[in-house]
């Protein structure tokens, strides 16, 4: 059995100056980088997830724009698969399953943008589908959101989404800890 790092919605739009600027992204996507490193150097495969948004009136994910496009700091190389996803789950009407089970891939490195929602809904859809997960939580960033009249942080959205998906859908753990560990092929 394999492991692969998957990269989530690491794209331009959520970046400053983008259609839906997220916090903290620069950091997540630094985090990345460092995971991607680690995986290239090792030969781990990587799975870049791209979301195209179809939405009637999306404003941001739209087809063509720069904002669509992967992120620099974590660009795609030769080699290296690109998934387009529409919907949250990077598992729903995409060939990502498809795609693991013919290179016998069971465990995945999971990071990117939303925490709170393409993370975590494609985290807890890899649990289901039966992959051991493991979630860069300091490579992930997300948004504020409001709910019931209320503002939640983007660092509490943030800390939930993690807490709900640590232990029974994933292990939280940091960058640092998971570039170790596929440095040293223990993960």
């Amino acid at each position: 059995m394999k492991t692969a790092l998957l990269l989530i919605d690491i794209q331009n739009d959520y970046f400053p100056g983008g259609a839906l600027e997220l916090e903290n992204t620069v950091e997540a996507a630094n985090n990345t980088a460092k995971l991607l490193a680690a995986a290239r150097k090792v030969k781990l495969p990587v799975i870049h997830i791209q979301h195209i948004n179809k939405r009637p009136g999306a404003t941001f994910f739209v087809a063509g724009t720069k904002g669509v496009e992967i992120h620099n700091s974590v660009a795609p190389i030769a080699g290296e698969k690109i998934i387009v996803k529409h919907y949250p789950n990077s598992f729903r009407d995409t060939e990502l399953n498809k795609f693991l089970q013919e290179h016998n891939i069971h465990d995945l490195i999971i990071c990117g943008m939303m925490s709170h929602m393409c993370v975590h809904a494609t985290a807890r859809a890899a649990c289901d589908f039966g992959y051991e997960c493991f979630v860069a939580h300091d490579a992930c960033a997300t948004k504020a959101v409001m709910f019931n009249n209320h503002k939640v942080s983007a660092t509490d959205v943030h800390d939930a989404f993690m807490a709900a998906l640590n232990g029974l859908y994933a292990q939280m753990k940091t960058t640092d800890e998971i570039a170790s560990a596929i440095e040293a092929k223990i993960i």
